[in-house]
C-alpha cells in the first residue's frame, strides 16, 4: 500500500476529520520522482479543540509512529473547525537539499 494511502486511513480513523488533505511533496526534494519521504498534511478535526499546537502534533506523531521511521519530513497544519479559515495558503518550506537544475 502506498504511504499516502496509509496516512489517509490512519488519520481518518483516529481523528474523524471534517477536512483532510495529504500531499506527497517528495518530488520537490532530493528524494526524486516516485519517492514517499516528504508529506504535507492539512487536517481539521474536533479532536484538536483545547490542545496546543505541540500537543496536536504529538498526537499525529503518536498515530504515525511506524510510518515516521521512513518519512523524512512531515509538514502539518492541524486546526479545529473554528480555526478552519486558517487553512488557506499552507505552503511547505523549501528543501535546502533540493538539487538545482
Amino acid at each position: 500500500m502506498k504511504m499516502q494511502n496509509t496516512l489517509q486511513q490512519k488519520l481518518e480513523s483516529a481523528f474523524e476529520p471534517s477536512r483532510l488533505e495529504i500531499e506527497n511533496e517528495s518530488h520537490m526534494h532530493s528524494s526524486g520522482l516516485g519517492a514517499e519521504s516528504h508529506f504535507k498534511v492539512l487536517m481539521v478535526s474536533e479532536v484538536f479543540k483545547n490542545l496546543s499546537r505541540v500537543a496536536r502534533q504529538r498526537k499525529i506523531y503518536e498515530i504515525l509512529s511506524v510510518e515516521m521511521k521512513s518519512i523524512h519530513a512531515l509538514s502539518l497544519r492541524l486546526l479545529t473547525p473554528e480555526e478552519s479559515s486558517q487553512a488557506d495558503n499552507f505552503v511547505s518550506p523549501q528543501c535546502s537539499s533540493k538539487t538545482k537544475p
